[in-house]
């Protein structure tokens, strides 16, 4: 099956300590990292059950100087980068950098939603990805993303427009305001909520898939990590929790409960 306008497509890790990094969440996720073979930089390929789902970058002190961060980034497919770009500039979104192309992979180039959210755009060729599970649950798959902003209803209209993406439910938060879920097609995707004041910038999160939630919490705390909202079930059943790695990243794990 091919890649459809607006699908995550991949999820890349940039860290400041490769080799930690990847002793950090093989165990955690039971990812296998090898080598990319590119030649001018220390990228690594991370894949669950011989399937490749994620990426590992090791920041330069160029990137890092630059204002690069450990961060966790996804990938969004598109049909036509360049007129993916024009849109997305229309719409006030901005291009930090690209398009580049990559032979077998695509063209690529990383931008930010009007609210400051940073993601990649790809115009994806050769294999579909596999590394978000669209219909059933895979371990060490990516099951969900979610995008805290500074302007729900901003972020509503980028991303629909931008991608055709349609909000199928909406869960009420309290004071949190509303939990927006979107579908790409025939699939649930993710969900876009009113980020909390206190938090200092609009950022997507992206929940892997684990076994059991408390062992992988346990497993986060013991090994440098912090977890820092939750574990907590969520409509379902599942179980989440949000924590941030020992190099800085955030990221978000889903499971199920004891």
């Amino acid at each position: 099956m091919a890649d459809n306008h607006g699908d995550f497509v991949w999820y890349e890790l940039m860290t400041g300590d490769a080799d930690a990094a990847q002793a950090f969440y093989e165990p955690l996720l039971g990812w296998k990292f090898a080598g990319s073979g590119m030649s001018d930089m220390d990228y690594r390929l991370g894949s669950a059950n011989g399937v490749e789902v994620v990426g590992l970058l090791e920041l330069t002190q160029n990137m890092i100087g630059g204002g690069a961060r450990p961060a966790w980034i996804g990938y969004i497919a598109v049909a036509d980068i360049d007129a993916s770009l024009t849109r997305l500039k229309e719409q006030g979104g901005q291009l930090f950098m690209g398009p580049n192309h990559l032979e077998g992979v695509g063209r690529m180039a990383m931008v930010a939603d009007p609210q400051g959210a940073p993601f990649y755009l790809m115009q994806p060729e050769g294999e579909a990805s596999q590394s978000f599970a669209k219909y059933e649950p895979r371990q060490g798959h990516c099951a969900w993303n979610e995008l805290m902003s500074g302007d729900r209803q901003g972020a509503h209209e980028f991303y629909t427009g931008l991608f055709g993406w349609e909000k199928a439910d909406s869960m009420d938060m309290g004071e949190m305001g509303s939990y927006d879920m979107y579908r790409a097609g025939d699939y649930m995707l993710g969900a876009i909520m009113q980020k909390p004041d206190d938090m200092p910038a609009s950022l997507w999160s992206y929940y892997f898939r684990v076994p059991e939630i408390e062992p992988a919490a346990d497993y986060v705390r013991s090994n440098g990590g912090q977890v820092i909202n939750g574990p907590m079930e969520i409509p379902g059943g599942e179980h989440v929790f949000n924590a941030i790695d020992p190099q800085g990243a955030m990221f978000s794990l889903i499971g199920k409960g004891a």
